[in-house]
């Protein structure tokens, strides 16, 4: 019930949110991120996903439907379509395994088009977004394009009853700098308090240490 009303408040409080970012403050000695802008969600995964083990695919060839498929990337990382068989997937974007796809069907057709749709996926380790400690269900979850740290929240169903939401950390990766940063997260503002402040904008790799109370 927290969890919605929080939400409810979070949406109400955007406007205002917008206006004063200048004047977030950060606390803790852990540097804090800028709050997340809201924008609409897109519900696949970005240009630049990774195709990962166990993601569902959608292939279509233009003008030979039946040399498409629904397939699920195998754990050993490859599909098998009309005419391919055994076609490493893992690891691509899905423009990267479209050029590869269309390159092996040019040996049967004359300039194929192909484009390739994830519809489920799962990501490689490096593009989830793990959240462990005091939440209702710890998880690694896919990351989606735009994710943010309410968007995660909800995934894993928000805090747990002791959880020191407000003395969480998110742990990335800064590759400019080949190290790991760490900065502080207000999660008990964003879910009960509805602080649109606190709402900050995740990435691919992240991972979300919530602490237990003291007492």
């Amino acid at each position: 019930m927290r969890l919605k009303t929080g939400i409810s408040k979070l949406l109400l409080g955007t406007s205002l949110a917008a206006i004063s970012l200048s004047g977030c403050a950060s606390g803790g000695n852990s540097p804090q991120l800028p709050p997340a802008q809201f924008v609409s969600l897109q519900e696949g995964p970005g240009e630049d996903y990774l195709i990962g083990p166990l993601d569902q695919l959608t292939i279509f060839v233009w003008r030979n439907p039946e040399l498409g498929a629904k397939v699920q990337v195998r754990p050993d990382g490859r599909i098998t379509t009309p005419l391919i068989t055994d076609m490493p997937a893992v690891g691509k974007t899905p423009a990267m395994l479209s050029a590869d796809l269309k390159i092996a069907l040019s040996e049967y057709i004359k300039d194929p088009l192909v484009s390739v749709i994830v519809d489920n996926f799962s990501g490689t380790f490096s593009q989830q977004v793990r959240i462990v400690g005091a939440t209702e269900k710890p998880a690694s979850i896919p990351y989606r394009a735009n994710m943010t740290l309410l968007d995660a929240m909800i995934a894993v169903g928000g805090l747990s009853e002791y959880a020191a939401g407000n003395r969480a950390r998110l742990i990335r990766f800064d590759k400019a700098v080949g190290a790991q940063k760490e900065y502080s997260l207000r999660i008990g503002k964003l879910l009960k308090d509805g602080d649109s402040r606190s709402n900050v904008r995740l990435e691919p790799g992240d991972v979300i240490i919530i602490p237990e109370s003291a007492f």
